[in-house]
């Protein structure tokens, strides 16, 4: 009974799962390993230089009383951190290894890294490319059979590759080429179809970013966003703007005034969408010809004055004689009140 009762003190476990041993037990584990050292003679010298005998034993563990019985309880955070500075003394690897190991991690890096771009010059960018020229050249009209959700699984993975900035540079530099392109057989339109293909050239763009901005809206939401602070159909509507619009609104606004001063030279549909889209383009384009634009957009011209009411009146009234002067007669007159004026 006695033995076992020794026994059980010896090595015991608290609630924390901290390794619990009497004085006498640790005196005859110490006692037995200074033997076995003492006998064995092939038994290779240490890595680092023995520690003296008062930090060895504090390596060993900070011993603390226990309230109730006379044994001694090894704190597990003690040991840990003495266990944990004892392998490093110990067993570090030489600096030359570190800077070895390091330089393994950063050349296999590299390597993945090479390998990501190259899968996605060939493969992810060439079938993106491919629908984006679909949707590039496709009519309002027409229907084009494209797979959205493989596009969307193809940008999806680009983001998740880290490949965000590649692929928002390449679809810009293909963007823009499309539509210098398209710039360039505008210049060769003839003045009387010019006004008719700068509204399909605009009307086929924003119909095709209809489609293109949705698809792309990992890359819009957590590059374009987040990194840049714009937007992906901003972008895209911007560079219609510096490669298409400005670059033909000297030429586009003449015939806009002249078509806009004589009603359906122009079908009314086509200039109200290039009037509109060149305010949505550029705002500041309207004070090009307000008379124009405040036909078609609200509030280009000041607010109404009323010190300026005849002068209201007189332009309605010019208004009215052109337009009767151009063959659009006024209607039937006859059921008036012979009061009204006519």
């Amino acid at each position: 009974m006695e033995a076992m009762e020794d026994d059980s003190l010896d090595q015991k476990d608290d609630h924390n799962h901290n390794y619990c041993a009497s004085s006498n037990s640790s005196r005859k584990v110490c006692t037995y390993l200074s033997s076995q050292l003492s006998d064995s003679t092939t038994v290779p010298q240490p890595a680092c230089p023995p520690v003296p005998g008062g930090e060895a034993e504090a390596r060993r563990g900070k011993m603390r009383s226990g309230s109730s019985g006379g044994s001694k309880c090894m704190d597990s955070d003690s040991s840990s951190d003495s266990s944990e500075v004892s392998e490093t003394d110990c067993t570090a690897p030489p600096p030359a290894a570190v800077d070895g190991k390091f330089a393994l991690d950063t050349t296999s890096k590299f390597l993945l890294n090479a390998m990501a771009v190259e899968d996605y010059r060939k493969n992810h960018w060439p079938n993106l490319e491919k629908a984006i020229d679909r949707l590039l050249i496709q009519n309002p009209t027409d229907h084009i059979s494209v797979s959205y959700a493989q596009i969307y699984s193809y940008v999806y993975k680009c983001v998740c590759q880290q490949h965000s900035e590649l692929l928002y540079n390449d679809l810009i530099l293909k963007i823009t080429g499309h539509l210098q392109q398209a710039a360039t057989h505008l210049q060769a339109s003839p003045p009387e179809n010019f006004i008719e293909n700068f509204n399909i050239a605009l009307t086929q763009y924003t119909a095709a970013l209809q489609c293109i901005v949705p698809v792309f809206m990992y890359l819009n939401k957590f590059y374009i966003e987040s990194k840049l602070n714009r937007d992906l159909r901003e972008d895209l509507m911007k560079l219609f703007a510096d490669h298409v619009a400005e670059k033909h609104v000297n030429t586009l606004m003449p015939l806009l005034i002249k078509a806009h001063s004589m009603p359906f030279q122009v079908q009314p549909s086509t200039m109200a969408s290039v009037v509109k889209g060149l305010y949505s383009l550029r705002p500041e384009w309207a004070q090009l010809a307000p008379a124009l634009f405040c036909g078609f957009i609200p509030q280009i011209n000041p607010p109404t004055v009323e010190s300026l009411l005849p002068d209201y009146a007189a332009h309605d009234q010019k208004l009215q004689m052109e337009l009767s002067m151009n063959g659009f007669p006024r209607g039937d007159q006859s059921r008036k009140r012979a009061s009204e004026d006519c």
